[in-house]
């Protein structure tokens, strides 16, 4: 009854429209249809707006012939002059503990608005809820952001007020939201369903309160009202799951209900005639949202450690925070928790002389229950132990490490410990003392795992590997050599991808050199190098080429991988700054999320495209090694090359249709 309930309320507060008439019709975009997420052609038809003239009162008017609206995969980078195309429903595919995110395209048909903007419209959300009264709840489960550009780029995902927004369109340009939904590790498995709904209105409109007329508030405030006193009823009653379901839908419809749409409402107008009420919905343009959730859940702990760095004095500077202060620890506690949702393992970090390099997971002494909490969470693959003391306190380095690695040697999740001591050193020097430091740590933990970075080849400006020392005849032989000078100091090879270029010979090369017995394993890491057409997280480069680094980490054999920095843009004393990326570096090199003051007044860092999509390939990875453990390493690589989806650093898809074919195959063949 409970369940009956919330849906028939549902249903009086959305309106289901069928799709909506778009005005131009396109070929269908790359890589936007198939799989489990389907944008391509419908039965859209042409509805010409060129009768609209003069002024335009937006209340009056259909909102199909103000704007176009379409959908478009996460892997497209939809920039201003994005032309329309055909609106279509909108049906992903997700497992339990994902995030699946597409992209909501508007753009003016005609101008409404005044002070140089084509109009506004409203964005709305409902929950997207399951047959059996399951729910993922707006504003929890799905949210949306708006892509913003960056140097021209599309690239900054500025949070929207939720489940209600205003978003005012410029003349003659695209405006995208992403829309991203993040499915609960314990959310009952089935289709769910709900919609976005998006209304033009007055440009002036100073709140999503205004934006509704008075009927419509008097109507959805009445509906809200009944829903939320009878829902509350069922508690005490014997169906638990039952109610704590109901007992959520109360508590998100509450929240509706206290929300600013309604801080002004009492009706002075009587009852509302029911035509006109249909007329008023019928104006916005109703997106359909099918989600299906599959009973597979990606594990807590992600099975490839992506070890992500953070630049500590960039905090510091940008945000005028002392270090050791109590704003500094909580600076860096707010950063922490929030990279967690993408499934890396954040580390802070300063560099030294000659690139000598202090990492840390967590600011914290070892004894301390904050680092404790930090290295013990599931979320985390891996976690860097400091050589030597972050914040200074009197002791010697000798005696707080000892006291450090005793310490950590007797917690479980000692295994994921590393030390990253040295970036790329470059001559037998640095390799000396990076050797002495490793051994000083064996000392007290002979299985403590060293990280050791390091790049070498024909074709780059220096070597990384003793330049003064040749090991090898020739670059190539000298750069698969490095582990016999390293060992036993190293037991973490970190190689640059730059070096393999487009050879996929030399993973087996480099691999075949490593001793997996004795416990050394080979990452690899991207940076100013590979560039296009490699994979790489650079600004400008195309969706699936930012999603692919995890695809050729995985295809190629790492059992990790490093990214140098996230938030190292140029120094700036205010927080609130122009982001500008370091000088002599590709745009995007080393900054996958901005400080979240540069956008708005919120604390919040501000993601990245980029990071949005190296989350989707650490997905991805999950997904083949699920297909992996039914059916074997060599069926997940030619799973790889059936698809299209990725046979190698140069011939991945441009398209979004093979990651969908992918993730359908592993779906159809691996549910239970």
């Amino acid at each position: 009854m409970a369940i009956k309930v919330v849906k028939l309320c549902l249903s009086f507060m959305f309106n289901v429209v069928p799709g909506n008439p778009q005005e131009v019709i396109v070929p269908p975009a790359e890589g936007v249809a198939g799989g489990g997420t389907a944008y391509g052609w419908g039965d859209s038809g042409i509805h010409d707006s060129s009768t609209l003239r003069g002024t335009i009162d937006p209340a009056k008017v259909p909102s199909t012939d103000l704007v176009h609206v379409w959908c478009m995969p996460s892997t497209a980078t939809v920039g201003p002059h994005d032309m329309p195309r055909p609106l279509e429903p909108v049906s992903l595919l997700a497992a339990r503990n994902e995030r699946e995110s597409i992209q909501i395209a508007i753009r003016p048909k005609v101008y409404w608005g005044g002070s140089g903007t084509a109009g506004a419209v409203q964005v709305q959300c409902t929950d997207l809820c399951s047959p059996a009264g399951d729910r993922l709840v707006v504003g929890q489960s799905l949210t949306l952001r708006r892509v913003v550009p960056v140097l021209g780029v599309p690239d900054a995902l500025v949070p929207l007020d939720m489940p209600v927004s205003l978003i005012s369109l410029s003349p003659s340009e695209t405006t995208t939201i992403w829309v991203s939904i993040d499915v609960p590790s314990a959310q009952p498995p089935g289709q769910y369903e709900g919609e976005l709904i998006i209304t033009a209105t007055k440009a002036d409109a100073g709140s999503a309160a205004q934006c509704l007329g008075k009927s419509e508030k008097h109507n959805l405030y009445r509906e809200l009202r009944n829903c939320l006193e009878i829902v509350e009823t069922v508690d005490g009653k014997p169906m638990d799951e039952v109610v704590e379901r109901v007992k959520s839908a109360a508590t998100s419809l509450r929240r509706v209900l206290l929300s600013p749409s309604f801080a002004d409402f009492f009706s002075e107008n009587g009852p509302v005639d029911m035509m006109d009420e249909d007329a008023i919905s019928n104006f916005s343009i109703h997106l359909k949202l099918s989600l299906t959730v599959w009973d597979f859940v990606l594990p807590a702990t992600p099975s490839l450690p992506a070890v992500i760095g953070i630049s500590d004095t960039v905090i510091e500077d940008r945000f005028g925070v002392e270090h050791g202060s109590n704003e500094w620890y909580e600076a860096l506690d707010q950063h922490f928790k929030w990279l967690l949702q993408y499934k890396i393992s954040p580390y802070f970090c300063r560099w030294g002389d000659s690139m000598r390099v202090l990492t840390y997971t967590s600011p914290w002494p070892a004894d301390h229950p904050k680092s404790d909490e930090y290295l013990s969470d599931p979320r985390l693959a891996a976690y860097a132990v400091p050589h030597s003391r972050v914040v200074s306190c009197g002791d010697t380095a000798e005696d707080y490490l000892q006291r450090e690695v005793e310490i950590l040697k007797t917690k479980s999740h000692w295994k994921k410990a590393y030390f990253y001591l040295w970036d790329e050193p470059l001559n037998v020097e640095h390799y000396d003392s990076l050797r002495s430091m490793a051994a000083e740590i064996h000392v007290y933990a002979p299985d403590a795992r060293v990280l050791t970075t390091y790049y070498c080849g024909a074709n780059l400006p220096s070597l990384s590997c003793p330049s003064d020392a040749p090991l090898a005849p020739n670059n190539l032989e000298a750069f698969l050599k490095v582990p016999e000078y390293l060992r036993p100091h190293t037991q973490i090879y970190c190689t640059s991808e730059w070096v393999l270029g487009s050879r996929e010979d030399l993973a087996k090369d480099i691999i075949a050199e490593l001793q997996p017995e004795s416990g050394e394993e080979w990452w690899t890491y991207v940076c100013l190098g590979p560039s296009d057409p490699l994979p790489n997280w650079h600004l400008g480069m195309r969706g699936t080429q930012h999603r692919a680094v995890m695809w050729r980490v995985w295809k190629e054999g790492g059992t990790g991988f490093l990214y140098w920095g996230a938030n190292c843009y140029e120094k700036a004393t205010v927080a609130s700054a122009e982001i500008r990326f370091r000088r002599g570096l590709p745009p995007g090199d080393g900054v996958l999320f901005y400080p979240g003051e540069a956008f708005s007044s919120s604390h919040e860092p501000v993601a990245s495209l980029r990071l949005e999509r190296l989350l989707s390939g650490l997905q991805d990875i999950e997904y083949l090694q699920l297909y992996a453990s039914r059916f074997g390493r060599d069926e997940s690589l030619s799973l790889l090359e059936k698809t299209g989806m990725y046979l190698g650093p140069e011939r991945y898809t441009h398209e979004h249709m093979p990651i969908d074919m992918m993730r359908s195959e592993i779906f159809r063949t691996c549910r239970s």
